[in-house]
């Protein structure tokens, strides 16, 4: 079935409410086409409170429409204006709206009053509001003399503005003659009624210059009162002499100045009323003076205030609430609070209410012999009075309609005729105010039309409702019914929604809702239709969101965001910051789907928003972007709590730059003794801001801080003031003592000293003391200024010693130090090893054994022996005089050794020596030894020369080391074929005494490979390979040349060569021709049997050459 408009209320969810406002809207649009007859409305007026500049002309605003077009005229203060007798005044061609002309002449206040306009046609008339003309006024000040104000510190103080009455009211604020706002706080602000109001006064409130401010916005003027004087003085300032001579004006209280409970400059007393209208802004006020400076607090007695519509203003003095309605009827306190008290006011606040609209009348169309009806519905406080007219006047003394019926605030219309048309007005009224509304009766007989323009396009995202208008007129009201298809498939009410004004609504449209809807609009006179279009978008995506970074300063981050769209929609992309544009700045690039930011600040730190534009939707994606860096320095060090070995620091963090503080590291500057160097004393955990520090005595510190989070350690805080500690004794003694003798008579003491942070005082000495470990004697001691030696002469060599070093300063000694050992100075030793034996273990090793000497003989630390060895010279090296010695040293006390590395079949000598730490003592007697015979090394060359068809000829030099005596060679051969593979080895023993040798009886043209070495009676040593080839035989050589000349074969290939070029030239002749496809020329190459012998020749003249080859590598 098809689908008909059937009004009736239906259940809305949440999420419709925007589509039936936008429907609504809709609705109340629809109107009777301008080509119809039709009674005046009006479409435009001045504001009922017209206030206008005395400076320009006066417009006064009256529009209007009908058919035929409405004529216009106007009263004033209730009577007939008739502009044609005033010069000044004019009506705008086509329209009602008045033009006054002063600015040429004349005065606004000479066209003061009440203005009505009435548009009017043959079908009836309409009014507008009554406008109340006004020009604006900004009179100034009235001039008075205004005496000095001199009152003591702490009194309180009111600053009059009293500023003249204007139209609309001035704006009040308070500056002083530099045109510089005078600051407000807690103590001094501003009332609603601008006076300057202050709690106390403090002297710094001492000015000639307080002046009150009055600006006119309508006018653009600002008047300005005489400057206030003010001086605020202390009691001892007073003396009775001024007292007497001030006047009760001159001085403005004699208030005492003393700490008083609070008490309410405004509102007086302890309760007052407050009268407002539904609509505007309440505004209560509560201002108190006392010392100290009272805090106001507000409450509603019976309730709570409203949490979305009360703000505080002026320190909450002022407590607003926004949109009054009748619930904020009630009595609301304020309470003024200081130390000393409290007290409270009680304001009762009345919420009236002029006329608002329940149920405005709406235009009426109706067809001849039609009922209906006009309902004007408004309320207030108090209730308003409902009066109706037709066509401008009072309903009651109007033509008599018999159509017509006046019920209360309703007026019912049956069987309706043409004559029927007219405008009603309907007034509600009370003291507070007046609403007007014109609505028209219009009797109309016409056929149904379609608004709509034809073949309309409508594109919808899938998944989303789908509105499609149908805009009709036609009286008696007509029908409507949607079709789907060129077929006229009917809709139904399940899927589709269908509103009174026509609009087909397809709540959730999908890809096959595509297509073509038709409306048809019908009633008693007539049809009519209209066909429009839908088509289905696919959604806007974001498939790719920006995500959460944190970046530090000065990096680079980049937000990615991948849009995905149909593919009929051109997508704009724009980023946004904290739901702004961009900065308009170069480190910011958008670069495809990238935004990135270089250099980043601290300013950068936002929400970042990608927005995916079409025509039709629109999808964002958020990131928040956190600018992180090391923390700023902390600031305001400071001092507390002095003590003789301790301090307080307190500091302030500076900003931690969006990454929370972890720890505070503390330093410190002795700028008494190590000026400009700073140490660490401390750390703290991030959440502290003071640290009890530990200090030593006579100490000037100075300290700063650094503060530490999870990107770094801040730069360093402003230094400390400076804090000089008192001197003391020392707590500690030089550390590392060591007594250690530079001359065997001698005894040289060294210690590392204390610095001037641990001298704790001044005037830093030492006092070194000494004895002998193992005698009686007492201890000897010597004070010694700030150095880090001291030599003991006279003493005997290497003898223990027990030594001590204590500091002392000005102030006393530092407590008992350790006593350490050292020894007097060391001699080299007298005695050398006895008894040194020597044991040879092969050719290369040898050992050595001796006896040790006597400890006493060592006369000092005994370090170990060292061993002295050297290889007897050759005859050839006896004549140098430089004997090449080799030390091997062993350390403590070991009574023998190993001597690696020697050298077979050779003459040794050698001898031991004892060491201590002055040096060698005494060599031994020389101890000789030989090595045994070793195996020899690699001969030094081998070469192969006059090679032969079966014979080749090895050349050597013996080895370099032969280690011994050399017995003989041995010289191991074998063949090489061509594929790399060896032969049988043939092993030949030559004489020690030869350096060359032939080998006969071998095979031409080959390839042999030769293993040499040399042996002692020790065994053979290292080897030597060498590689050589026989030489070719001749007469097989000048066959195979034989027969790459001979004629045949000359023949032969210039046949092949030939045949080939043929086959080339034919195939080049046959690919141009562009002939047949590749499987047919297959085909006809095996059909052709010129062709088929020349691939079998090229194939044999291969397998020739292969067999050539071989044969020639086989003779």
């Amino acid at each position: 079935m098809q689908l008909k408009i059937m009004p009736k209320k239906k259940r809305l969810s949440a999420g419709r409410v925007p589509l039936i406002l936008f429907l609504c809207q809709m609705i109340s649009a629809l109107e009777v086409p301008l080509d119809l007859l039709q009674p005046p409305t009006i479409t435009q007026q001045s504001p009922k409170d017209y206030i206008i500049d005395p400076r320009e002309n006066i417009v006064i605003q009256c529009e209007a429409k009908g058919k035929p077009p409405p004529s216009f005229s106007w009263t004033r203060n209730g009577t007939h204006f008739d502009i044609d007798k005033d010069p000044l005044v004019t009506m705008k061609p086509g329209s009602g709206t008045l033009i006054i002309n002063i600015m040429s002449e004349g005065k606004a206040e000479t066209y003061e009053g009440v203005y009505q306009c009435t548009a009017r046609n043959e079908r009836g008339a309409a009014i507008s509001n009554n406008i109340v003309v006004r020009p604006s006024r900004s009179p100034l000040w009235t001039k008075e003399k205004l005496e000095p104000i001199i009152l003591r510190n702490g009194q309180s103080l009111v600053l009059p503005c009293r500023p003249p009455v204007g139209l609309p009211p001035p704006i009040i604020f308070w500056m002083d003659n530099s045109f510089q706002r005078l600051p407000q706080s807690e103590r001094v602000s501003q009332g609603l009624n601008g006076d300057l109001y202050f709690s106390n006064v403090l002297p710094e409130d001492t000015r000639e210059d307080y002046i009150c401010y009055a600006r006119f916005n309508h006018t653009q003027t600002i008047q300005q009162k005489q400057p206030i004087s003010v001086k605020v003085i202390s009691v001892d300032e007073l003396n009775d002499t001024i007292a007497a001579n001030l006047s009760d004006t001159e001085f403005y209280s004699a208030k005492s100045s003393r700490e008083r409970p609070p008490t309410f400059l405004t509102p007086e007393g302890n309760a007052s009323n407050k009268e407002e209208l539904r609509g505007n802004v309440l505004s209560l006020e509560c201002i108190a003076e006392g010392l100290p400076t009272p805090i106001i607090y507000w409450i509603k007695e019976d309730g709570i205030l409203p949490i979305n519509r009360t703000f505080y203003k002026n320190f909450k003095k002022t407590l607003q609430i926004i949109h009054v309605s009748e619930a904020d009827s009630g009595n609301y306190q304020c309470i003024a609070k200081n130390a000393l008290g409290a007290i409270h006011h009680t304001i009762s606040v009345t919420v009236k209410a002029a006329p608002y609209w329940i149920m405005a009348p709406q235009n009426l169309v109706l067809s001849p012999g039609e009922d209906g009806t006009l309902i004007c519905r408004a309320n207030g406080k108090p209730k308003p009075r409902i009066s109706w007219l037709t066509n401008g006047v009072p309903v009651e003394i109007a033509p008599d309609d018999p159509s017509r019926k006046i019920d209360g605030d309703t007026i019912i219309f049956s069987n309706v005729q043409e004559r029927s048309s007219a405008v009603y007005q309907c007034n509600a009224s009370n003291e507070y105010g007046y609403l007007l509304a014109n609505a028209f009766v219009n009797v109309l007989a016409e056929p149904p039309r379609i608004l709509t323009p034809t073949h309309t396009l409508y594109q919808v995202i899938a998944n989303r409702p789908a509105l499609l208008d149908c805009a009709f007129f036609g009286s008696p009201l007509p029908t409507i019914e949607w079709f789907k298809g060129a077929k006229g498939s009917a809709l139904h009410e399940d899927i589709y929604v269908l509103h009174e004004n026509g609009t087909l609504e397809i709540p959730v449209a999908q890809k096959d809702s595509t297509g073509t809807y038709t409306c048809v609009a019908r009633n008693k006179l007539g049809m009519a239709k209209n066909e429009v279009h839908l088509e289905i978008k696919d959604p806007t995506r974001i498939i790719k969101q920006p995500e959460y970074a944190v970046v530090q300063r000065g990096n680079t981050v980049s937000f990615e965001c991948e849009v995905k769209h149909d593919h009929t929609l051109i997508p704009t992309v724009i980023w946004l910051k904290d739901n702004s544009e961009l900065p308009s700045d170069e480190r910011f690039t958008i670069d495809k789907d990238h935004l990135v930011i270089a250099d980043v600040s601290d300013d950068d730190s936002g929400t970042y928003t990608c927005v995916a534009n079409t025509t039709l939707d629109n999808v964002s994606a958020s990131a928040v972007l956190s600018v992180v860096d090391v923390p700023n320095p902390p600031f305001d060090l400071e001092l507390t709590n002095p003590l003789d070995k301790s301090v307080q620091l307190s500091w302030t963090p500076g900003d931690d730059n969006n990454s929370p503080i972890t720890k505070f590291i503390i330093e410190y500057e002795d700028t008494m003794h190590e000026a400009g160097l700073w140490h660490h004393h401390a750390e703290v955990s991030g959440t502290q801001t003071t640290a009890q520090l530990k200090l030593s005595p006579y100490v000037n510190y100075s300290f700063r801080v650094m503060a530490e989070n999870s990107i770094g350690r801040s730069l360093p805080s402003e230094a400390s003031e400076q804090y000089l500690t008192k001197a003391a004794e020392p707590d500690k003694n030089p550390t590392a003592v060591e007594g250690l003798g530079s001359e065997p008579d001698n005894l040289v003491i060294t210690w590392k000293p204390l610095n001037g942070f641990e001298s704790n005082g001044p005037g830093l000495q030492y006092k070194v003391s000494w004895r002998q470990k193992d005698g009686d004697d007492e201890w000897t001691s010597v004070v010694v200024a700030n150095v880090s030696k001291y030599i003991v002469s006279g003493t005997p060599t290497f003898v223990p010693y027990l030594i001590k070093v204590q500091a002392l300063n000005d102030v006393g000694f530092a407590p008992e130090p350790a006593v350490v050992m050292g020894h007097s100075g060391e001699d080299l030793p007298m005695v050398a090893p006895g008894n040194v034996r020597v044991t040879v273990v092969n050719s290369t090793l040898a050992e050595v054994h001796w006896d040790p000497v006597p400890l006493k003989s060592i006369r000092g630390h005994l370090q170990g022996y060292r061993i002295y060895y050297w290889k007897a010279q050759s005859p050839s090296k006896r004549n140098r005089r430089h004997i090449e010695k080799k030390i091997l040293t062993f350390q403590g006390s070991k009574t023998h050794g190993m001597l690696p590395g020697l050298e077979p079949f050779s003459h040794y000598t050698l001898n031991v020596r004892v060491v201590n730490g002055k040096g060698e003592g005494p060599a031994s007697a020389d101890q000789v030894f030989n090595t045994p015979e070793g195996v020899p090394s690699a001969p030094s060359s081998l070469k192969i020369v006059n090679p032969t068809l079966d014979s080749l000829t090895l050349e050597w030099d013996p080895p370099s080391h032969p280690n011994g005596i050399l017995t003989e060679y041995t010289l191991k051969y074998q063949p090489i074929n061509s594929t790399h593979e060896l032969g049988p080895l043939v092993d030949l023993k030559i004489p020690a005494n030869k350096t060359r040798w032939t080998l006969k009886n071998l095979n031409f043209s080959t390839r042999y490979k030769f293993y040499f070495y040399a042996q002692t009676s020790a065994g053979s040593g290292s080897q030597i390979t060498e590689e050589a080839v026989t030489t070719v035989d001749e007469a097989m050589a000048s066959r195979q040349v034989d027969i790459a000349t001979q004629g045949w074969f000359i023949g032969l290939m210039c046949a092949v060569a030939l045949l080939i070029l043929i086959l080339l030239i034919v195939c080049f002749i046959r690919r141009n021709k562009g002939g047949k496809y590749p499987v047919k020329e297959k085909e006809d190459a095996r059909a052709d049997p010129e062709i088929q012998p020349m691939k079998e020749d090229d194939g044999t003249f291969g397998e020739y050459r292969l067999f050539s080859f071989v044969s020639s590598a086989s003779f």
